[in-house]
Parts: C-alpha cells; structure tokens; sequence
C-alpha cells in the first residue's frame, strides 16, 4: 500500500523572522484536536532564527552534528530544527569556543532554530555512573517494587547529587566536573541555541516515591537558580539573540507529582522571568506516557509549548500529540539507521537481510527521500555488507525524512480535520518488527 504522507515534497523551514522583536520568542495556538484527550493541537513557536511549526519531530545531533548527515542534508528532508548536547558540547570542544564561532547554528551551519538540552541527562546517566540503574529500568526485567533495586537506585544518586549540583567525570578522560543550575545556563548561554532546558535530575522507575518527592523539590530550587542565571546572562549578553528557557516537568508515574510539578513550573516567576515553554522529563512507563503527559498539559495551560523529551516511535507520536506535546526529539532514527534498521509505513525492517541482495527497488516504494529517489535496497544492502561509511548516510537520509514526515502529516491531517482517520490507517499498517512492506 502506498503512503502519499511519505512522498510528500519537504516542508522547508521557514526563514528568520525579521519584524517585532517579540518575534523571538511566544507560541501561537493553531487547530485544536478532539481526539484523545482532547489536549492537542497545531502552532507555531517563534524563536530568533525563525518559526517551528507545531507538532514537530526534532532530529538530534548530540556534538553539534547528525551523525552521517551534514546539516544541509538535514535542512533537506525537511527538519525545521535540530537539538544538541550541553553535557557532550561542554566537555568537547567547548562551549566557549561554540560561543566564539557565533553560536551553535554558525558553528554547524545550521540557519535555523536550534534547541539545546541542560546535560542532566548525561551527566547522570554517562558522568555520574548512573547507566547500570538506568539499563535496568530500560530492560524490562527489573521488578520496580524491589526494594534492593530501590535501594540501588539511591545510593547512585545520592553518591554523586548534592542540593547544589552534580559531580561527575567525563567519559571521554575522567576528569572531574561540577553541574549546578548556573553552569548549565551559562554553557547554554555560550552556545546561543534558540531553546535551552532548565538544569533538572534525572530519576529511574526503580526510585522509590520517598526519594521521588525529594528530587522534584531539588529540581525546582534549580529551576528557580535558573531563572535567575538566565536573567542575568540575558542582560549581560544583550547584543546576542534572546535565548529561551524551557522548564522541566518531573514527577515519574506518579500523578499528583506530576501535576504538583506542573503548576509550580507554569506559576514560577523570578522577577518577572517565567519560563517559555516546558518539557516532559525524568521517568515513565511508555504504555502510560499519553496519561502522564495529559496530566501535565492539563496543568500547564495553552500559552506555552510543550516539547516531549526522547520520543519517535509512531504509536508514541500519535499518544502524544492527542495529550498535548507540540515538539519532540529522540537519537533513535539515527541510530537504528546506523545498524541497517529501516522505518516503513508497515514497520521496521533490516536491510541486511539476505532477501534484499538483488531487491533492485527502493527502500520504500513511493517514499519521496534522496535515499529512496536514487538508489536501490540492494545498494544499500551491499553498503552494510561492505562496511562503507555511505551506507549509514543512506539509511539515516531515509529514517530522518521519514519521522519527519510523519509528524508532519500528523500536523496536516489535525489542520485538516482528518486526524483520527490518518492515525487508525496508520498505526493499523505499523509494527515494530516487519518484513519488507508491499508495494502495491
């Protein structure tokens, strides 16, 4: 079956803004969705290097790069943004020397908005010797009720977060470093991204709601620190563009932390200083992301947007939209890309497969991407085979301008009333784990 939404041309990002300086910043309420929870809908966030228009998926290039792809490539298959690393920029090359190229965007070539994440994640999960916790939670086969796991859990924290900051050594030689709320906003600062998040810890499903309750009071002092260094950064760099700060919703599944944390965030006002927009953080259980989220929209109100951290499986696309997210961000079509994992309109398949070593067709019939328009999934598959540096270029072409695509045709059919109709045909054609989809 054919995917019109696939082969669409790229929706180029729309050039800077250049009239009102309150162009810079602010989000503009579009098509509201009925479907789901009713939470949904279209938009535009205006930054100082241009519009995004809402929902959107935002690709990832964690060292200022999307790996295998340069960033006129990315501008190509449609992306209106792209989100890096504060923790991995900071460590290499620099976030002082981003700041002397003229920022993020000059330093990549990248014309368009850019968002930058606080390097909480990292600085735990990379930094802090945190990821043996983390592959737990992610692996499924931890028991969340284990108070062994919990105590796990605490220790890990508690070894390395203190309610100043993080320590942590850098993965790349060991040296020792410190995050507080100030040295994540002035690493952002120095890297001029359009959108940076508040500094915020990270916590695991396998924390207990004790120490839960303690992290979110943590986050939202930072929070408030945050507030305060990007006031003060803003007027001492007033000659730079305004640069948003976005808070960070915590809160794991528990429903009263979430809202509790949504409506601490949406009121916080440091002398007049308010958050942009917000993000979904920390942890939760995929199968309730579209509950949680709903909570947290349901707090936040409309006049902000909304960016949900880590997401680009379709079915998570479609529960996220229907709860309220506007932007999300995730390094897996990338990476999956790397290793011969290609997206379809009926799943995911590898191209290495012996099945397509004289398949003379493109990777996905119909799809409009370069990788597709060009060359065949025997090509491709001889990439992988040989090892060539151009096979993940191809694959990942593909992977990007499909998710891209998807979110939006996601935005299309809400503008068009036809939401419910697109999802249901959809996610009824996709699964995780397919063999190369008909062509009919």
């Amino acid at each position: 079956m054919s995917a019109p939404w696939l082969a669409a041309p790229a929706q180029r990002p729309l050039a800077p803004p250049n009239a009102a300086p309150d162009d810079d910043r602010g989000f503009d309420l579009g098509t509201r969705l009925d479907a789901g929870y009713g939470l949904g809908r279209t938009g535009v966030i205006r930054t100082a290097h241009g519009v995004i228009r809402t929902p959107a998926f935002i690709p990832v290039g964690t060292k200022a790069n999307v790996k295998a792809l340069v960033p006129e490539m990315v501008a190509d298959l449609g992306a209106q943004a792209v989100l890096a690393n504060a923790y991995h920029l900071y460590l290499q090359p620099g976030s002082d020397l981003v700041d002397e190229a003229g920022g993020l965007g000059a330093f990549m070539n990248w014309r368009g908005p850019t968002y930058t994440d606080s390097g909480g994640f990292q600085v735990l999960s990379l930094g802090a010797g945190f990821k043996k916790v983390l592959s737990q939670e992610f692996s499924g086969k931890a028991d969340p009720n284990d108070p062994k796991l919990h105590m796990q859990a605490v220790k890990a924290s508690e070894a390395v977060v203190d309610e100043d900051g993080v320590v942590f050594r850098s993965h790349i030689d060991g040296t020792r470093h410190r995050f507080t709320a100030e040295v994540s906003m002035r690493i952002q600062h120095e890297l001029g991204s359009d959108i940076m998040f508040a500094f915020d810890e990270l916590t695991s499903l396998l924390h207990p709601r004790s120490y839960q309750e303690e992290s979110l009071e943590r986050t939202h002092a930072w929070a408030r620190r945050c507030l305060r260094a990007h006031a003060r950064l803003t007027e001492e760099r007033a000659g730079k563009p305004y640069q948003q700060l976005w808070g960070v919703i915590q809160g794991a599944q528990y429903e009263d932390l979430r809202r509790r944390a949504a409506r601490t965030m949406a009121a916080m006002d440091e002398d007049g200083w308010r958050f942009d927009g917000f993000g979904l953080g920390g942890a939760l259980e995929k199968e309730n992301l579209g509950t949680i989220l709903s909570w947290v929209s349901e707090e936040l109100g409309e006049d902000r947007p909304r960016h949900l951290l880590g997401i680009s499986e379709p079915e998570d696309f479609f529960a996220g939209v229907e709860a309220g997210a506007d932007t999300f961000d995730c390094v897996n079509p990338s990476r999956v890309a790397r290793n011969a994992a290609i997206y379809s309109p009926d799943g995911r398949f590898n191209v290495t497969n012996a099945r397509f070593k004289r398949d003379f067709s493109p990777l996905v019939e119909g799809c409009g991407c370069y990788t597709c328009t060009h060359y065949s999934a025997a090509y491709v598959h001889h990439l992988f085979k040989a090892k060539e540096i151009l096979a993940s270029t191809l694959a990942t072409i593909h992977n990007e301008w499909f998710t891209v695509r998807l979110v939006d045709a996601i935005r299309g059919s809400i503008d068009n009333g036809d939401y419910e109709a697109f999802r249901d045909d959809m996610l009824g054609r996709y699964t995780h784990d397919s063999a190369k989809g008909s062509h009919s």
